[in-house]
Protein backbone atom coordinates (compact mmCIF):
# COMPACT_ATOMS: atom_id res chain seq x y z
CA UNK A 1 0.00 0.00 0.00
CA UNK A 2 1.51 3.28 -1.07
CA UNK A 3 2.00 5.87 1.59
CA UNK A 4 1.00 9.44 0.81
CA UNK A 5 3.93 11.75 0.18
CA UNK A 6 4.92 13.91 3.07
CA UNK A 7 6.32 17.40 2.79
CA UNK A 8 9.65 17.67 4.57
CA UNK A 9 9.76 21.36 5.09
CA UNK A 10 12.60 22.78 7.14
CA UNK A 11 11.47 24.26 10.41
CA UNK A 12 11.10 27.97 10.44
CA UNK A 13 14.08 29.69 11.98
CA UNK A 14 13.50 30.91 15.46
CA UNK A 15 14.00 34.64 15.63
CA UNK A 16 15.99 35.67 18.61
CA UNK A 17 15.14 38.84 20.29
CA UNK A 18 17.89 41.36 19.79
CA UNK A 19 19.56 42.32 23.01
CA UNK A 20 19.18 46.00 23.71
CA UNK A 21 22.48 47.84 23.57
CA UNK A 22 23.48 49.25 26.88
CA UNK A 23 23.57 53.02 26.68
CA UNK A 24 26.43 54.80 28.31
CA UNK A 25 25.62 57.18 31.07
CA UNK A 26 26.86 60.74 30.87
CA UNK A 27 29.66 60.04 33.33
CA UNK A 28 30.75 56.94 31.41
CA UNK A 29 30.73 58.84 28.10
CA UNK A 30 32.89 61.56 29.62
CA UNK A 31 35.26 58.87 30.93
CA UNK A 32 35.55 57.27 27.47
CA UNK A 33 36.21 60.62 25.80
CA UNK A 34 38.80 61.48 28.45
CA UNK A 35 40.52 58.11 27.91
CA UNK A 36 40.61 58.63 24.13
CA UNK A 37 42.19 62.06 24.59
CA UNK A 38 44.77 60.63 26.95
CA UNK A 39 45.71 57.83 24.52
CA UNK A 40 45.89 60.36 21.68
CA UNK A 41 48.40 62.42 23.65
CA UNK A 42 50.57 59.31 23.96
CA UNK A 43 50.18 57.95 20.42
CA UNK A 44 50.19 61.09 18.25
CA UNK A 45 53.87 61.95 18.94
CA UNK A 46 54.86 58.40 17.95
CA UNK A 47 52.81 58.63 14.78
CA UNK A 48 54.42 61.97 14.01
CA UNK A 49 57.82 60.37 14.42
CA UNK A 50 57.01 57.87 11.68
CA UNK A 51 55.65 60.62 9.43
CA UNK A 52 58.79 62.72 9.88
CA UNK A 53 61.32 59.89 9.65
CA UNK A 54 63.63 60.01 6.59
CA UNK A 55 63.93 56.26 6.18
CA UNK A 56 66.06 56.72 3.06
CA UNK A 57 69.01 57.49 5.33
CA UNK A 58 68.93 53.94 6.65
CA UNK A 59 70.21 52.74 3.28
CA UNK A 60 73.57 54.43 3.75
CA UNK A 61 76.43 52.15 4.77
CA UNK A 62 77.40 54.28 7.78
CA UNK A 63 73.87 54.38 9.16
CA UNK A 64 73.33 50.65 8.61
CA UNK A 65 76.55 49.85 10.45
CA UNK A 66 75.64 52.17 13.34
CA UNK A 67 72.14 50.73 13.65
CA UNK A 68 73.35 47.14 13.55
CA UNK A 69 76.08 47.81 16.09
CA UNK A 70 74.01 49.79 18.60
CA UNK A 71 70.86 47.69 18.28
CA UNK A 72 72.77 44.43 18.70
CA UNK A 73 74.47 45.77 21.83
CA UNK A 74 71.16 47.02 23.25
CA UNK A 75 69.36 43.73 22.63
CA UNK A 76 72.23 41.64 24.00
CA UNK A 77 72.75 43.61 27.19
CA UNK A 78 69.04 44.02 27.88
CA UNK A 79 68.43 40.28 27.50
CA UNK A 80 71.35 39.49 29.80
CA UNK A 81 69.95 41.98 32.31
CA UNK A 82 66.51 40.38 32.10
CA UNK A 83 67.96 36.90 32.64
CA UNK A 84 70.01 38.05 35.63
CA UNK A 85 66.96 39.80 37.05
CA UNK A 86 64.94 36.58 36.86
CA UNK A 87 67.67 34.45 38.44
CA UNK A 88 68.58 36.91 41.20
CA UNK A 89 65.27 38.68 41.69
CA UNK A 90 62.95 35.67 41.94
CA UNK A 91 64.30 34.43 45.31
CA UNK A 92 64.32 38.01 46.58
CA UNK A 93 60.70 38.57 45.55
CA UNK A 94 59.56 35.24 47.00
CA UNK A 95 61.28 35.99 50.30
CA UNK A 96 59.71 39.44 50.54
CA UNK A 97 56.27 38.05 49.68
CA UNK A 98 56.09 34.79 51.66
CA UNK A 99 58.68 34.87 54.46
CA UNK A 100 57.77 36.95 57.54
CA UNK A 101 60.79 38.47 59.26
CA UNK A 102 61.68 41.65 61.05
CA UNK A 103 62.69 44.46 58.72
CA UNK A 104 60.89 43.09 55.67
CA UNK A 105 59.06 46.35 54.98
CA UNK A 106 62.30 48.27 55.13
CA UNK A 107 64.01 45.94 52.68
CA UNK A 108 61.03 46.09 50.36
CA UNK A 109 61.18 49.89 50.39
CA UNK A 110 64.92 49.84 49.67
CA UNK A 111 64.38 47.46 46.74
CA UNK A 112 61.86 49.89 45.23
CA UNK A 113 64.09 52.93 45.83
CA UNK A 114 65.60 52.94 42.28
CA UNK A 115 62.08 53.38 40.88
CA UNK A 116 62.02 56.94 42.22
CA UNK A 117 65.72 57.66 41.75
CA UNK A 118 66.88 59.62 38.68
CA UNK A 119 68.91 57.26 36.44
CA UNK A 120 71.79 59.74 36.33
CA UNK A 121 72.05 59.55 40.12
CA UNK A 122 72.13 55.76 39.90
CA UNK A 123 74.96 55.97 37.38
CA UNK A 124 76.96 58.33 39.60
CA UNK A 125 76.42 56.00 42.57
CA UNK A 126 77.67 53.02 40.57
CA UNK A 127 80.69 54.99 39.42
CA UNK A 128 81.63 56.06 42.96
CA UNK A 129 81.23 52.51 44.24
CA UNK A 130 82.62 50.29 41.45
CA UNK A 131 84.75 52.73 39.46
CA UNK A 132 88.53 52.67 39.32
CA UNK A 133 88.70 54.98 42.33
CA UNK A 134 85.47 53.80 43.93
CA UNK A 135 84.96 52.49 47.42
CA UNK A 136 84.95 48.89 46.16
CA UNK A 137 86.48 49.16 42.71
CA UNK A 138 89.59 50.99 43.94
CA UNK A 139 90.80 48.49 46.57
CA UNK A 140 89.89 45.51 44.37
CA UNK A 141 91.38 47.01 41.23
CA UNK A 142 88.20 46.57 39.20
CA UNK A 143 88.22 47.68 35.57
CA UNK A 144 84.46 47.75 34.98
CA UNK A 145 83.84 51.26 33.69
CA UNK A 146 83.59 51.75 29.93
CA UNK A 147 82.84 48.05 29.41
CA UNK A 148 79.72 46.08 28.57
CA UNK A 149 79.71 44.76 32.14
CA UNK A 150 79.07 48.33 33.27
CA UNK A 151 76.19 48.57 30.79
CA UNK A 152 74.57 45.46 32.27
CA UNK A 153 75.13 46.69 35.84
CA UNK A 154 73.54 50.05 35.06
CA UNK A 155 70.55 48.41 33.39
CA UNK A 156 70.19 45.92 36.24
CA UNK A 157 70.12 48.61 38.91
CA UNK A 158 67.37 50.67 37.30
CA UNK A 159 65.30 47.85 35.73
CA UNK A 160 65.32 44.95 38.22
CA UNK A 161 62.95 46.64 40.74
CA UNK A 162 60.17 46.52 38.13
CA UNK A 163 60.31 42.73 38.07
CA UNK A 164 60.74 42.34 41.82
CA UNK A 165 57.78 44.59 42.60
CA UNK A 166 55.56 42.69 40.15
CA UNK A 167 56.78 39.29 41.37
CA UNK A 168 56.15 40.20 45.01
CA UNK A 169 52.52 40.94 44.16
CA UNK A 170 52.20 37.70 42.16
CA UNK A 171 53.72 35.51 44.88
CA UNK A 172 51.58 37.18 47.52
CA UNK A 173 48.39 36.16 45.67
CA UNK A 174 49.09 32.42 45.97
CA UNK A 175 46.58 30.95 48.47
CA UNK A 176 48.17 29.62 51.61
CA UNK A 177 45.83 26.61 51.49
CA UNK A 178 47.52 25.37 48.31
CA UNK A 179 50.91 25.64 49.96
CA UNK A 180 49.71 23.61 52.95
CA UNK A 181 48.07 21.03 50.69
CA UNK A 182 51.30 20.58 48.75
CA UNK A 183 53.25 20.04 51.96
CA UNK A 184 50.60 17.60 53.19
CA UNK A 185 51.06 15.53 50.01
CA UNK A 186 54.76 15.23 50.74
CA UNK A 187 56.19 17.88 48.44
CA UNK A 188 59.24 19.74 49.67
CA UNK A 189 59.74 23.50 49.47
CA UNK A 190 61.52 23.45 46.12
CA UNK A 191 59.00 21.11 44.53
CA UNK A 192 56.14 23.20 45.89
CA UNK A 193 57.72 26.29 44.42
CA UNK A 194 58.30 24.64 41.05
CA UNK A 195 55.01 22.76 40.69
CA UNK A 196 52.55 25.03 42.53
CA UNK A 197 53.86 28.58 42.88
CA UNK A 198 55.52 29.11 39.50
CA UNK A 199 52.56 27.87 37.37
CA UNK A 200 50.17 30.12 39.30
CA UNK A 201 52.44 33.16 39.05
CA UNK A 202 53.61 32.58 35.48
CA UNK A 203 51.75 35.47 33.89
CA UNK A 204 52.71 37.91 36.60
CA UNK A 205 56.37 36.95 36.34
CA UNK A 206 56.34 37.23 32.55
CA UNK A 207 54.73 40.65 32.79
CA UNK A 208 57.44 41.76 35.21
CA UNK A 209 60.16 40.44 32.92
CA UNK A 210 58.65 42.29 29.97
CA UNK A 211 58.65 45.54 31.96
CA UNK A 212 62.23 44.91 33.02
CA UNK A 213 63.37 44.31 29.46
CA UNK A 214 61.60 47.43 28.20
CA UNK A 215 63.19 49.53 30.93
CA UNK A 216 66.64 48.04 30.31
CA UNK A 217 66.70 48.52 26.55
CA UNK A 218 65.71 52.17 26.93
CA UNK A 219 68.15 52.97 29.73
CA UNK A 220 70.20 56.11 29.13
CA UNK A 221 71.24 58.12 32.20
CA UNK A 222 72.88 55.42 34.32
CA UNK A 223 74.57 53.90 31.28
CA UNK A 224 76.19 57.11 30.07
CA UNK A 225 77.42 57.99 33.58
CA UNK A 226 78.86 54.57 34.46
CA UNK A 227 79.66 52.89 31.14
CA UNK A 228 80.27 55.93 28.95
CA UNK A 229 79.40 56.37 25.29
CA UNK A 230 82.04 54.36 23.43
CA UNK A 231 80.93 53.34 19.90
CA UNK A 232 81.04 49.60 19.44
CA UNK A 233 81.62 48.93 23.14
CA UNK A 234 79.11 50.72 25.37
CA UNK A 235 77.09 52.84 22.93
CA UNK A 236 73.57 51.45 23.19
CA UNK A 237 70.74 52.53 20.92
CA UNK A 238 69.56 55.49 23.05
CA UNK A 239 73.12 56.81 23.24
CA UNK A 240 73.55 56.34 19.49
CA UNK A 241 70.39 58.35 18.86
CA UNK A 242 71.64 61.26 20.96
CA UNK A 243 75.10 61.18 19.40
CA UNK A 244 73.70 61.05 15.87
CA UNK A 245 71.27 63.89 16.48
CA UNK A 246 74.17 66.15 17.44
CA UNK A 247 75.43 65.84 13.85
CA UNK A 248 72.28 65.12 11.83
CA UNK A 249 68.71 65.52 13.05
CA UNK A 250 67.29 63.38 10.25
CA UNK A 251 69.68 60.51 10.94
CA UNK A 252 68.80 60.63 14.63
CA UNK A 253 65.11 60.47 13.83
CA UNK A 254 65.72 57.47 11.57
CA UNK A 255 67.52 55.65 14.39
CA UNK A 256 64.69 56.51 16.79
CA UNK A 257 62.19 54.96 14.38
CA UNK A 258 64.26 51.77 14.16
CA UNK A 259 64.38 51.44 17.94
CA UNK A 260 60.69 52.25 18.33
CA UNK A 261 59.79 49.62 15.73
CA UNK A 262 61.88 46.96 17.47
CA UNK A 263 60.30 47.79 20.84
CA UNK A 264 56.78 47.72 19.37
CA UNK A 265 57.37 44.29 17.83
CA UNK A 266 58.56 42.84 21.14
CA UNK A 267 55.73 44.62 22.99
CA UNK A 268 52.98 43.12 20.83
CA UNK A 269 54.56 39.66 20.90
CA UNK A 270 54.81 39.77 24.69
CA UNK A 271 51.26 41.08 24.97
CA UNK A 272 50.06 38.24 22.76
CA UNK A 273 51.84 35.67 24.90
CA UNK A 274 50.42 37.14 28.10
CA UNK A 275 46.81 37.08 26.93
CA UNK A 276 44.69 34.48 28.76
CA UNK A 277 43.89 31.46 26.66
CA UNK A 278 40.42 29.95 26.43
CA UNK A 279 40.08 26.21 26.92
CA UNK A 280 39.13 24.01 23.97
CA UNK A 281 35.70 23.18 25.42
CA UNK A 282 34.88 26.86 25.73
CA UNK A 283 36.11 27.58 22.22
CA UNK A 284 33.93 24.87 20.61
CA UNK A 285 30.76 26.20 22.13
CA UNK A 286 27.64 24.27 23.22
CA UNK A 287 26.78 20.96 21.65
CA UNK A 288 23.43 19.83 20.27
CA UNK A 289 22.07 19.07 23.73
CA UNK A 290 23.10 22.38 25.18
CA UNK A 291 26.27 21.08 26.87
CA UNK A 292 29.81 21.10 25.62
CA UNK A 293 30.28 19.61 22.16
Amino acid sequence: MATPPTNHEPPAPVERAAKPRARLSLLSAVGVAWTICFVAVLVLPLAGLYCRAPLRLLKSAECCFLVRQALTLSLTTSLITTLLTFVIGTPVAYTLARVPFRGRRLLEALVELPLTMPPVVAGVALLLMFGRRGLIGGPLGLEITFTQVAVVMAQFMVASPYYIKTAVGAFGMVPESLMRASKTLGAGPFRTFRCVVLPLCRRGLLAGLAMTWARAIGEFGATVMFAGNVPGSTQTMPLAILTTMNHSLDAGIALAVVMLTACLIVFFVARRLLQPTVGPLMQRGPGPTGGPA
